[in-house]
């Protein structure tokens, strides 16, 4: 079956602190195949978004590895391209420069990256606005942008931090929709973290539970069994959809209440 696109083996984080260290992240395993779709939930505070920078190669282990195709990473994940939380649109570029720009820092020739970005432009939906700026668009144009700036790279693997938490509902539905539309036939591998349990079932193939911190660890891995591909804007009525999410959030709800009950000491 060959490697996994990702492995995590007996990964461990900490972080300096005055006193002593803390420790985010405690002997995570885990294999995640390439072109899979994997989210990771947890308590606010578990480790998540540390997951993310160990396997961007932006946080180095404390102890363990980070295998990429079944190779030790050393440095920055050059296979990976990462969607964070708050866009990182350059205020003075417009939407087709700053989707333009990993290809102009990677030396591909103006005439190559634009025509590029423009397919890309369009690809999310954004035709029409190559020239705006980013105070320019709403909060959905700006995702869509930043979708385009980090897929144009072609990365073999996706990692994404909460990209749509800061969208209103129905827009992070809709983007959650244009995501897969995506990913879908392109055998990208995802690892995606977020808060929200009805959009991590709707993504994924897959969902791995952190425990609380600190030290977290991995509790529980559930498979998505959901047939592709999805209708979102309808999924949740689905009883399938209805008997995975009250399986996860019954671990969910365990390790925020016990997150909650450390913090209340």
């Amino acid at each position: 079956m060959g490697h996994p696109a990702v492995e995590l083996r007996s990964l461990t984080v900490s972080y300096p602190g005055r006193e002593q260290d803390y420790t985010a992240v405690s002997g995570v395993e885990l294999a995640v195949p390439a072109g899979r779709f994997v989210s990771v939930v947890g308590p606010t505070g578990c480790g998540k978004s540390t997951l993310l920078h160990a396997v961007a190669g932006l946080r180095t282990p404390s102890s363990g590895r980070v295998l990429v195709d079944g190779e030790p990473l050393n440095g920055l994940n050059r296979r990976a391209g990462y969607l964070f939380q708050q866009d990182a649109l350059l205020p003075w570029r417009t939407v087709l420069d700053n989707v333009a720009f990993g290809l102009e820092l990677a030396g591909t020739g103006k005439r190559e990256r634009l025509a590029r970005a423009r397919e890309w432009v369009a690809r999310v939906g954004l035709a029409g606005f190559e020239k705006a700026y980013p105070h320019q668009l709403s909060g959905g144009m700006r995702r869509r942008t930043a979708l385009a700036q980090t897929w144009i790279g072609d990365p073999d693997i996706l990692l994404m931090d909460e990209p749509f938490s800061a969208l209103d509902a129905q827009t992070r539905q809709l983007m959650a929709g244009e995501l897969l539309a995506l990913w879908t036939g392109s055998g990208k591998t995802v690892l995606f973290v977020t808060h929200d349990l009805d959009e991590a079932i709707a993504l994924s193939d897959e969902i791995v539970l952190l425990s609380a911190g600190p030290a977290s660890r991995i509790v529980g891995r559930y498979e998505v069994g959901l047939p592709r591909p999805r209708a979102l804007l309808d999924l949740r009525t689905d009883p399938a959809f209805t008997a995975v999410y009250t399986e996860i959030w019954a671990g969910l709800r365990a390790e925020v209440m016990k997150s909650y009950e450390r913090q209340a000491r």
